[in-house]
């Protein structure tokens, strides 16, 4: 059982289905949903704030709530919430291992991508979680054209980094040896178990004082970066597969989660009275939303898979979460100071599903269109071929 829980990876499919069931219920107790980059925006205002900057004018910081530090904010716990399920997932199942990038230069191209990405981020109000993964569920408009423009930006990215002087020259890396894997095997899984013990206490600590949305943050914190790191969950892959080799299985598992948790969370909207959360649809989520999608395959992940690979000891994933930070930051000053809102946002509105047609065509219109998607990924996969395109027929058959 142990062998088969946290030595081999879990089915993407039941992984998002489960994720999906989490983030609704999620919303539903804490009104808030399951969102990262939010709260990397916060952490580089906090570090601006110790470097001595005054961001109390900047209309961005003001828009997302700077009120106390990131451990004293749910958003805060969801995000060290996840680094922790991930890394105690990790150490399980005896996987830690500080991987150094082949290339030197994917330090710098994780920097730049991490930037790119952060920024398009925030100017779309949301990343791939916030912007399509809750998004969608909670019938926010805005999502839609976000998953439009990241599959665009995507693209480009996929032609990017296929360039030869993206890649560079390849080099060639020893191998780990076997005494070193024997190594790690003595001493992994008794820290992620110390780790699961000091985490466990810590949410017991945070219900005991009357801390319990502190609690339920970090209690879905580590549910999710369990999730993720099992499943190998990188919506990334999601799109850049699809251009580079045709592979849809990680495309076809979030769209299911999506669909389980659009139809879970409608019904906690109705059943609790609440209202969906809607964010602004305007010039800036379909920019933003290319910024996004080519910033993450410059990058080689997104924020949740960047998430779990950086506690895996990926290297080169370091760069990609400061990268993440700094590139928020900077359009959080941009917001007001170089009159990005004005020109990109100001026009837009907030335009929810429910509203416009009611919570059943919503939830029908929500799943005919993740459907329809679903049904894509499946053709693509079957008729996509690496290096040839859609040539159906002769490249099923090797004479």
């Amino acid at each position: 059982m142990f062998k088969k829980v946290f030595n081999t990876y879990w089915s993407p499919y039941l992984v998002m289905a489960v994720a999906g069931v989490l983030s609704a219920l999620y919303f539903g107790v804490t009104g808030t949903v399951w969102a990262v980059t939010g709260e990397f925006t916060r952490l580089g205002g906090h570090i601006l704030e110790w470097f001595g900057v005054d961001i109390s004018g900047w209309a961005y910081f003001n828009l997302i709530h700077m009120q106390g530090t990131t451990f004293t904010r749910t958003d805060g716990w969801i995000v060290w919430g996840m680094f922790v399920g991930a890394l105690l997932m990790v150490l399980l199942s005896n996987n830690f291992k500080i991987r150094m990038p082949r290339q030197k230069r994917r330090l710098l191209q994780g920097l730049i991508g991490g930037f790119v990405a952060g920024f398009g981020a925030r100017l779309a109000l949301g990343c791939n979680l916030a912007a399509f993964f809750t998004g969608v569920p909670q019938f926010s408009l805005h999502a839609w054209l976000f998953i439009v423009a990241t599959a665009v930006g995507t693209f480009a990215g996929a032609k990017i980094v296929g360039t030869s002087w993206w890649k560079g020259k390849p080099v060639l890396q020893k191998g780990n040896t076997a005494r070193m894997m024997k190594e790690r095997k003595k001493i992994q899984p008794y820290i992620g178990g110390v780790l699961a013990l000091a985490y466990a206490g810590l949410i017991v600590y945070f219900y005991a004082t009357g801390k319990t949305m502190l609690g339920t943050a970090a209690l879905f914190g580590a549910g999710f970066g369990i999730l993720i790191e099992r499943g190998q969950i990188c919506f990334t892959s999601a799109f850049r597969d699809l251009w580079i080799s045709g592979r849809a299985t990680m495309t076809k598992a979030i769209t299911l989660g999506m669909a389980v948790s659009s139809v879970v969370t409608l019904i906690i909207i109705v059943a609790g009275g609440m209202d969906p959360i809607t964010k602004i649809a305007a010039p800036s989520t379909l920019i933003g939303g290319l910024l996004f999608g080519i910033g993450i395959v410059m990058a080689g992940g997104c924020e949740t898979g960047m998430m779990y690979r950086l506690m895996e000891g990926q290297v080169v994933f370091l760069p990609v979460f400061i990268g993440n930070i700094a590139g928020a930051t900077v359009l959080a000053y941009g917001w007001d100071h170089l009159g990005i809102q004005k020109a990109l946002v100001a026009m837009g509105k907030p335009v929810n599903l429910i509203a416009v047609m009611g919570p059943a065509w919503a939830l029908v219109v929500t799943l005919v269109l993740l459907a329809a998607g679903f049904a894509t990924a499946v053709f693509w996969q079957k008729n996509y071929r690496f290096g040839v395109g859609f040539k159906k027929g002769e490249t099923h058959h090797v004479h």
